[in-house]
């Protein structure tokens, strides 16, 4: 199987590629980004091409590559809040148009589409648990521009399954719910807003700045490791007996449920069990700050974003294993020890 993952230098990109190359030695990667940092250890391993590549500015070269595929993760997106809000039409130039093309390349050539949907697309919905099937996508005002990530994303999802019904195109929508692990982000990079929330609060740490809280800490979120999160791509890549085509997944773990408040504080405590954080750690506090403050005027928050993955656990088979400690502690480990 050829998979041709695009976005291959991020986060997920960069370990679903080593999950690949490492444990499924018949299907093949090729891996398109901008940069090669996050998968510079695979380069030269057998199975792995790297194409160095600006989606925006490809001159045509991508149409092949997702000719030559059997399978397309259009993975390349912007993830940063703050980005959302200083420049909200970078974020629609790639996590829509850019993505957008590739998905009609897709449907030209008959490829299939693994599409990264995100949880933001379900807003600022109030059911207890969010449901792929019945779940209401419920956004801001216009003038609360962070909403782009969320409709950038949604409206893919409807694209996509637009094509599925019209053009028979194969798909599968996954939804990650706070996904954390080692290169996350760049925890020394200083500067606020610039990260998502755990490596922006080690970041802080590392750099004796104070652990800022947006509008008291309450927000709830579900921390799921990246092992659990690529488990869950590698079974819908096998798509054993046709069982993830046409389905929508949430990827999360709904017993990892703890407010920004709780975490920031058990950040706190575990970074004193490290030699290269204790001392950094007593010179930081955690302190409360606004969301205009912190992201500006047009940033706006969810109280709690829950995941239902019984459909993920029903149909792929698949359940979330690491715990919270656990999937700090491993995130940590990777930056400090």
């Amino acid at each position: 199987m050829k998979i041709l993952i695009v976005g291959a230098g991020g986060f997920i990109g960069s370990h679903l590629s080593e999950e690949i190359i490492n444990n499924h030695k018949d299907w093949k990667v090729t891996a398109i980004d901008i940069s090669s940092e996050k998968i510079k250890h695979l380069i030269g391993k057998n199975g792995f091409d790297f194409i160095q590549m600006d989606i925006l500015n490809d001159g045509g070269a991508l149409d092949e590559q997702v000719k030559n595929c059997d399978v397309v993760f259009p993975l390349a997106a912007i993830a940063s809040p703050l980005v959302y809000v200083q420049n909200p039409l970078k974020v629609f130039e790639l996590d829509f148009e850019a993505n957008l093309r590739i998905v009609k390349l897709a449907v030209k050539y008959g490829k299939r589409v693994i599409f990264p949907s995100t949880s933001e697309v379900y807003g600022m919905c109030s059911d207890e648990a969010f449901d792929e099937e019945n779940s209401n996508c419920v956004t801001g005002p216009i003038c609360k521009q962070r909403w782009i990530y969320s409709c950038s994303k949604q409206m893919l999802d409807r694209v996509i399954y637009a094509y599925g019904v019209r053009d028979n195109l194969k798909y599968t929508l996954f939804r990650p719910f706070n996904w954390i692990g080692p290169r996350l982000d760049d925890v020394f990079n200083a500067n606020n807003g610039s990260s998502r929330v755990v490596s922006q609060f080690l970041s802080n740490i590392i750099h004796e700045k104070n652990i800022n809280i947006v509008d008291g800490g309450e927000q709830v979120r579900c921390f799921t490791y990246i092992s659990d999160g690529i488990d869950a791509l590698i079974k819908i890549i096998e798509n054993k007996d046709n069982c993830a085509d046409k389905q929508i997944f949430n990827i999360g773990n709904p017993n990892n449920e703890f407010s920004i408040k709780d975490l920031a504080n058990k950040i706190v405590q575990l970074a004193k069990n490290y030699d290269k954080l204790k001392e950094h750690v007593e010179k930081i506090k955690i302190v409360n700050t606004s969301h205009a403050e912190y992201y500006g005027k047009s940033y706006q928050d969810v109280n709690r974003r829950v995941p239902s993955v019984e459909r993920a656990q029903r149909i792929l088979g698949w359940k979330p294993m690491v715990d919270m400690d656990s999937l700090l502690t491993k995130t940590m480990d990777f930056y400090f020890k």
